[in-house]
């Protein structure tokens, strides 16, 4: 499942700046213009073929409402569909993301988390994850990072848990935890992908708070050497010289 939207998302807690992209892995999925196939049979399941075309149009114009960030215009059109769906995973899931970007935390983990009962699977742990460290339910955190962990869906989506999970040690005064959970991070070799350098911001920014500044800086200073549009990198360079 998954839903495009752009690299710096909306953190919980100020205080703890990283450019992690939960649902980084999901972005491919509605490039085209119409559903993928898996969907559209799970909606022509869940309401018959006579209202099909009808959801499925209904999840297309949603998807791309979130695509430009009009979060609540997408909300409006999933709520309108919501009780036909009430067990199409992409539209709970959609809805949870949608909430989620709106700071609507509890209502995120609601959806998301019947997303996950429908489907089984842990692709949007991160989010999850991210919605939980913003209540302080910090135990939730571990727990969902440990599961990402074991089920290890693929390095990107890992590297998402991981930077969610370093800002939840974080945000408890455990910096030096976090930075040791960022520093065992398999590492980009040859081929640095943004995820890496996602990654690596977060870490530059724990070493700075921690009072690593020579670290910070050298680490920023190559983040922006491949990537200098990376949300603020620029700035942080600029500021530790």
């Amino acid at each position: 499942m998954g839903w495009g939207r752009e690299e710096q998302v909306v953190l919980p807690n100020p205080e703890v700046v990283t450019v992690t992209d939960p649902d980084a892995p999901v972005k491919k999925r509605f490039r085209e213009r119409t559903l993928p196939e898996v969907v559209s049979k799970e909606i022509t399941h869940a309401v018959g073929g006579r209202k099909a075309t009808r959801v499925s149009q209904a999840l297309l114009e949603a998807s791309k409402a979130y695509e430009r960030e009009r979060f609540g215009d997408a909300l409006k059109v999933l709520r309108a569909v919501a009780e036909d769906t009430p067990d199409v995973a992409a539209v709970r899931e959609l809805t949870g993301l949608c909430l989620y970007r709106q700071g609507k935390w509890a209502e995120a983990i609601r959806e998301l988390q019947r997303f996950t009962e429908i489907t089984g699977s842990v692709e949007q742990n991160p989010v999850l994850a991210d919605c939980h460290r913003a209540l302080r339910h910090y135990g939730v955190v571990d727990e969902l990072w440990e599961e990402l962990a074991a089920a290890s869906p693929n390095a990107e989506l890992v590297t998402e848990g991981r930077i969610v999970m370093a800002g939840s040690l974080a945000d408890q005064g455990r910096l030096t935890d976090a930075i040791r959970l960022l520093e065992r991070a398999p590492g980009g070799g040859r081929r640095v992908r943004d995820h890496h350098l996602r990654l690596w911001y977060a870490l530059a920014d724990l070493y700075e708070r921690a009072g690593e500044l020579p670290r910070a800086r050298e680490l920023f200073s190559r983040i922006m050497e491949i990537d200098g549009d990376l949300a603020d990198v620029v700035t942080r360079v600029a500021n530790l010289a």
